[in-house]
């Protein structure tokens, strides 16, 4: 089945120079769902700088994504529907996107763009999945699906261990905005994926007393399942986004380049909690309308009208067209110039561009279908309808709550719909067996680290530190039985400096760790140190029952290993547990010798 246009259709040009192309600035939220905006009617909260992006150009009233976020971030990144790119979770590898995929901002960095992402990635961490080997420049942030430390945690810039600076949205543009000065007239793409309201819902006092006792007005249509305290978080979480977006505002005023920049603002997925979102179907997760549906405002003085309204379905998948149109960009070219760099293919979108739509010159989009697939589960949405997982049929233009099954009205159509989402459930099924259970990339820049988030743990006591592999570790190592699995594939073989990063209590020292190629080399050393820190402050967590502990944690050379080529079986072991346990572990690093 090919869906959407061929990867190098163009359908208008503004026939720009290199000096003359827009700077670009996207806003990617995390569990912001479409109703967490004053300007799509909710009295909650305030969110004036993030409306103003919509008053000063166009609001996309029915954009939408994926049910969760790294299947989002790919489609953003590609054009191409997630499974096709390799994408398939979001807790472990899976939201790694395929090395042969051209991302966004090569695409930018091939016509002569500075570019740089600030904030979560979640589309593959060891390189050559690494943003900084995706095309941006700068990165300043972290990898994982999210994280659980919101106060000065530990970060990534430009693959060096680094320790963030205060809140982490309020860090993030920080950055961005020394980014965004640094180009000196240079166009930019400034990629800024905050990960709130996601949780943990940490958030400081001063945007969280606002809420503290506050009595929503709006609240979920079905209120006994909406958890107020969630509630409360996510609205000042939401408030402190838009006030970091209003200073990305002023410095492009500051700076004078407002009328040259592109500004659009989107979330990835539904809202993370059951609160007002307009009254549609399902949350986060969900593949109906609350689940999908993502705020969406876009603006370029002098190119997109203010306060434009959009009715036309658009999806994330019709950004990558849209901004190349918008930029006078040929794909075509750009592939050419990334393959001097390395080796890509030129796949087929399934997107297509709205730019027409956002400059008047179209008023309107040619029918097509828009599918959703997550956990075997598919929807299908039209320019009026939606046809759920069951196959019933919704006519959303007049019930965004799903609640009136009109299959029987319109049955053609119904049918229609049903054979195509099983035909695309058939496809993307091909693609994630094709890609699942891919092992970790070794070698491919001189360190690489393993988190614990990509190890399996084996043997009767070993646990995680948190439900979500995510910016977990592995604790409770009580047994010799026990020990942590990595699958791995090398470029080349090699000499490697083996390290463990972990916490010991006093009283634990002395176990003896292992670090072996299963059928080939290994390594060992002692743990002679104790290191027991406290757990990073959590008391500005919001909600009870938080699963996020995050703590330091310090090496542990382990000795040289000797690596083969090709996919093999990495075994972290302790034959040796003199004390209660053996040691947390957060990650290995594997140091290429001679690199």
């Amino acid at each position: 089945m090919r869906m959407g246009l061929s990867f190098f259709v163009l359908l208008l040009s503004f026939g720009l120079s290199a000096e003359e192309r827009p700077n670009i600035i996207v806003f990617l939220t995390d569990d912001q769902g479409w109703g967490d905006l004053s300007s799509n009617g909710n009295t909650n909260l305030s969110t004036p700088n993030i409306d103003s992006i919509g008053a000063k150009g166009a609001t996309l009233e029915n954009f939408y994504v994926c049910a969760v976020c790294a299947p989002t971030r790919a489609e953003f990144l590609t054009g191409r529907y997630h499974p096709r790119t390799g994408v398939s979770g979001v807790s472990q590898g899976e939201g790694r996107i395929n090395t042969d995929e051209v991302l966004m901002p090569e695409v930018f960095k091939a016509n002569g763009y500075a570019t740089g992402a600030f904030g979560k990635w979640h589309s593959g961490t060891q390189s050559p999945y690494h943003p900084n080997d995706r095309g941006f420049d700068e990165f300043y942030g972290f990898t994982s699906g999210h994280w659980g430390a919101y106060f000065d945690p530990p970060l990534d810039h430009n693959k060096k261990k680094i320790k963030g600076n205060g809140y982490v949205i309020d860090d993030f543009t920080d950055h961005a905005i020394e980014f965004i000065k640094s180009t000196n007239g240079q166009p930019f793409f400034c990629y800024i994926p905050y990960n709130t309201p996601h949780s943990p819902m940490i958030i400081d006092d001063q945007w969280f007393d606002k809420f503290a006792d506050a009595d929503p007005e709006m609240k979920f249509h079905e209120g006994k399942r909406e958890d107020i305290n969630m509630t409360r978080a996510a609205l000042a979480m939401v408030e402190n986004i838009d006030w970091n977006v209003g200073r990305i505002l002023k410095t492009l005023d500051e700076f004078n380049i407002e009328e040259n920049t592109i500004v659009l603002f989107l979330s990835d997925n539904g809202p993370n909690s059951y609160r007002w979102n307009g009254g549609m179907k399902g949350r986060k997760g969900s593949i109906e309308e609350g689940g999908l549906r993502s705020p969406f405002v876009i603006q370029w003085p002098g190119k997109i009208a203010p306060g434009s309204k959009i009715e036309s379905v658009t999806s994330v998948i019709d950004l990558l067209p849209t901004l190349s149109i918008l930029t006078d960009i040929s794909l075509e070219n750009a592939v050419t110039e990334i393959n001097k760099r390395r080796s890509v293919e030129l796949h087929p979108i399934d997107g297509r561009s709205f730019a027409g739509l956002l400059t008047g010159e179209k008023n309107n989009l040619p029918e097509r279908m828009i599918f959703n697939t997550w956990r075997n589960k598919i929807s299908v949405r039209t320019s009026r309808f939606r046809l759920d997982n069951e196959g019933a049929l919704f006519d959303i233009e007049i019930d965004r709550g799903q609640t009136n099954d009109v299959a029987e009205q319109f049955p053609e159509l119904a049918e229609e719909l049903r054979n195509a989402a099983f035909g695309f459930r058939a496809e993307m099924g091909a693609y994630h067996d094709q890609f699942a259970n891919r092992p970790y990339a070794v070698g491919y820049d001189r360190s690489t680290t393993l988190p614990a988030r990509d190890g399996i743990e084996q043997g009767p006591s070993i646990t995680r530190s948190s439900k979500a592999p995510n910016n977990s570790f592995f604790e409770n190592w009580k047994s010799p039985d026990d020990s942590i699995m990595f699958s791995v594939e090398l470029n080349e073989g090699g000499t490697f400096q083996a390290i463990v990063y972990y916490t010991c209590r006093e009283s634990d020292v002395g176990a003896t760790l292992r670090l072996t190629e299963l059928g080939g080399d290994s390594t060992e050393a002692k743990v002679t140190r104790a290191f027991d820190p406290p757990f990073y402050d959590n008391s500005k967590e919001r909600i009870k029952n938080s699963h996020y502990i995050v703590k330091d944690f310090i090496p542990l050379e382990l000795g040289i290993l000797e690596l083969k080529r090709g996919v093999q079986l990495l075994q972290l072991s302790a034959p040796e547990i003199p004390g209660e346990e053996a040691i947390d572990v957060h990650s290995i690093e594997l140091v290429r010798s001679g690199g």
